[in-house]
């Protein structure tokens, strides 16, 4: 069974969402145990729909100020960075963290 990482939930969506259910929670219309689920949810659908609709390919340049390896995530501190999308489309960021993680699904085969 794949693992599903949280750290979606810190986007502007996964915050919102988040936000929502701790006011449903403190309303008492839904459980923290509901909540929870809400959130595991969450966390497998954005993985799933990002990893199947998203196809474009983006190369950055720009100062890596900081990375490192931690239980198989690689974090990029990167400063000043140049984003180029398929299209030339060209985006700009004075700093941004890029977070990689080992994929989790199962390669058995059946």
């Amino acid at each position: 069974m794949p693992i599903f990482y949280e750290f979606y939930r810190e986007s502007s969506i996964g915050a919102a969402l988040t936000d929502s259910l701790d006011e449903l929670i403190t309303n008492g219309s839904i459980t923290p145990q509901l909540a929870m689920k809400v959130l595991l949810q969450f966390d497998k659908s954005i993985a799933e729909t990002l990893a199947k609709q998203v196809k474009n390919k983006t190369t950055v340049k720009g100062h890596l100020h900081n990375y490192r390896l931690c239980e198989d995530v690689w974090t990029f501190d990167v400063h000043n960075a140049a984003f180029k999308m398929d299209g030339n489309e060209v985006v700009t960021a004075p700093k941004v963290r890029i977070v990689s993680c080992k994929n989790t699904e199962s390669t058995e085969s059946k």
